[in-house]
């Protein structure tokens, strides 16, 4: 059985990206105790993996992980929180350990992750997610020569083809679904914003002589056993092109199984919050994704109002109102910007799986009228994933939404579960999580 010890902290953050980071600087401000725990085996969250990690070259990320450093913050990564036994309690998994987490105050930061939406051939081999295919290549996976095809939508896509190229990629074709006219007027929004007009800059010059196609979207993905070519749909037209992989993204999903399971309030998908961040359970705050998809400077202001607000320092927090207020205000506009239209929904043929961990099939999803009977009748969201993946699928394909989480809300070990248990706390039987 693992080894089973406990932790206690003034300030708990959940998440080692920006927001997580931010926020655990600001609380060691004024207490003693603070620490982050992150499944990640370094801080950086998905938007800086790999990032500034062996402070070999100056970037913010590494600014940030130094300012953690020197905080004198404790550092839990490698660690997936999974359960939370009680109030003021988390347990957390690790490759050998369980452990408790007891605290004062908690801060969310759990980020988001990519939305997927289902067409034929989206479960081949080398269809990847966009930031999904970046993670792999700064974990090793070899990409030089490679033929990708980026689709989807968002400022992701530039990003990770600039990534992508950098490492030597070819790539043949960008796919954004948004129109032109959105796009221009987006444009227009940036100037109001002289560090996302020189990130643009800076990213235009990365992807020089792309094609970038607005209003076009993947149709199908072809191969007998990998990844050989993808049907792509622009203006009306269909147009086949090789590649060996196809890196899709069609925004971001806030992470908020763990406040739902909290008792956050959610409202529109997202934690609600009042002006310190804090959710509607007391001393328990939320930053970052999780309450607002508006990127890394919206959740550094964020969690810097949280960790500062989590230990009583509400002036100082008060004093960064003005800047989220304009980060939010520039997300906001980011999403009207890349909101999906409504021809995606049409992508599944009947035979198209939409739940690849069951193998559900949009024919069988189709005879159902919600997310809990769906789920009854087909077991889709039960697999590995808990409805992680074909969750957000059917909330745009259908509208629908998970009614509950349960713990545990990762797939956790037994012997773990076995060892909490033994140490005097009750978990339900594991059922499949997300309900």
């Amino acid at each position: 059985m693992n080894k089973y010890s406990r932790q206690r902290f003034d300030v708990l953050v959940v998440g080692g990206g920006p927001a997580g980071m931010a926020a655990a600087v600001s609380a060691s401000k004024s207490v003693a105790r603070v620490a982050i725990v992150d499944e990640n085996p370094n801080l950086g969250g998905q938007i800086w993996r790999g990032e500034g990690s062996d402070g070999s070259h100056s970037t913010e990320a590494s600014s940030w992980q130094s300012r953690v450093r020197t905080a004198g913050v404790t550092l839990l990564c490698g660690k997936r929180v999974f359960h939370q036994p009680e109030d003021g309690h988390l347990l957390a998994e690790g490759p050998d350990d369980v452990i408790e987490l007891s605290y004062r105050a908690l801060v969310l930061a759990t980020g988001a992750r990519e939305r997927f939406l289902p067409f034929p051939g989206w479960t081949l081999p080398n269809v990847t997610g966009a930031g999904g295919l970046q993670a792999l290549v700064k974990s090793g996976l070899p990409i030089h020569g490679k033929r990708v095809v980026l689709a989807g939508t968002g400022p992701l896509l530039l990003a990770v083809a600039a990534y992508l190229r950098k490492h030597g990629a070819e790539i043949p074709l960008i796919c954004e679904q948004t129109t032109r006219t959105r796009l221009l007027k987006f444009g227009m929004i940036l100037l109001g914003h002289p560090r996302k007009i020189a990130q643009s800059l800076r990213l235009k010059k990365d992807i020089a002589g792309i094609l970038f196609v607005p209003n076009s979207w993947p149709l199908a993905a072809h191969g007998e056993k990998v990844l050989e070519a993808v049907t792509i749909s622009h203006g009306g037209r269909s147009e086949t092109v090789e590649c060996d992989y196809l890196a899709c993204g069609f925004h971001l999903v806030p992470n908020v199984e763990l406040p739902a399971l909290l008792g956050c309030r959610l409202r529109c998908g997202y934690v609600q919050v009042d002006d310190f961040q804090q959710t509607t359970v007391e001393k328990v705050f939320c930053a970052g994704e999780p309450v607002s998809i508006g990127g890394v400077d919206l959740a550094l202001v964020e969690g810097q109002i949280a960790g500062l607000a989590a230990t009583g320092r509400t002036l100082e927090a008060k004093s960064l109102f003005d800047q989220r207020t304009k980060f939010r205000r520039f997300a906001h506009r980011l999403d009207q910007a890349f909101c999906l239209r409504s021809e995606l929904r049409s992508l599944s043929s009947p035979d198209t799986l939409v739940c690849r961990c069951e193998d559900v099939p949009y024919s069988r999803l189709r005879e159902h009228t919600g997310w809990r009977s769906a789920k009854v009748h087909t077991r889709c969201g039960m697999g590995p994933c808990q409805g992680r993946v074909c969750g957000p699928a059917t909330q745009f394909l259908f509208k629908w939404n998970p009614d509950s989480v349960r713990p545990p809300i990762f797939p956790a070990r037994v012997e773990n579960l076995a060892a909490s248990s033994l140490e005097g706390q009750s978990i339900p039987a594991v059922t499949g999580g997300l309900q």
